[in-house]
């Protein structure tokens, strides 16, 4: 099934009236990696639930080429903190494929392949709270992929990650997209974001200022306030 494009028009998202994103007007193709950056409060958490359903869209509209149910099936979301069940990574891996209706033997053996992909072998039968926070996050991430999902979300997966767990997030996702799953991820690393993207989207406000593939926004921003963030200046 093909989800995407994804449209939103003039979608907008509120909370206790207060506008925290929008008026959003944007069109995310089916294939590439998608970095959503700007500075903290800028909205690129709120836009990633937006995108995804988390967020109720309180005018506007979000759409996708499939009905909205549809949708959902075919998508993941990993959050900036990881969130573990009180169970063994075994366990972690092979419950997105029991909902799914998969039956336990089979759901078993695909979470030993993916565990094995994504170097996580050794680590089937620890109980997945006890994990370190690098290996929390890619047991998310891993868990989330297992699905074969059309679209991935991420908010900041590697925010709290040291230098080798970063890496090692990295090199999944781009597994990820080399299989066809695309990849809508915010961070707040600009390295990150120039080693990863295909197109960036760059937020203030709650408001889309940029949106351009990674070369052009890099090189040549459009906007005085994108470029004081490439330059590492404070934003205000």
């Amino acid at each position: 099934m093909v989800i995407l494009p994804l449209t939103l028009n003039a979608a907008t998202a509120k909370m206790r009236g207060k506008n925290l994103v929008g008026p959003v007007d944007l069109t995310l193709a089916a294939t590439g990696f998608t970095v959503v950056i700007g500075p903290n409060g800028a909205g690129k958490t709120t836009l990633l639930r937006l995108m995804h359903g988390l967020q109720r869209c309180a005018s506007g509209s979000v759409n996708w080429a499939v009905p909205t149910r549809d949708a959902r099936q075919n998508q993941a979301f990993v959050f900036q903190a990881p969130i573990m069940m009180r169970r063994r990574v075994m366990e972690c891996l092979a419950y997105p494929l029991r909902l799914r209706g998969m039956g336990k033997a089979a759901a078993q053996a695909k979470a030993v392949e993916c565990a094995a992909r994504f170097g996580l072998s050794g680590l089937l039968e620890s109980w997945a709270p006890m994990l370190s926070g690098g290996e929390k996050q890619k047991l998310s991430v891993a868990r989330a992929l297992i699905i074969a999902p059309e679209v991935l979300f991420l908010d900041e997966p590697c925010a709290n990650l040291d230098g080798r767990a970063t890496r090692e997030i990295e090199t999944i996702l781009k597994m990820a997209q080399d299989a066809g799953t695309r990849i809508i991820m915010s961070s707040h690393d600009m390295g990150q974001a120039g080693r990863l993207a295909d197109d960036v989207i760059f937020m203030y406000d709650g408001n889309v200022h940029e949106l351009s593939d990674a070369k052009t926004f890099f090189d040549t921003p459009r906007t005085r306030l994108a470029q004081a963030f490439i330059n590492g200046d404070i934003v205000e």
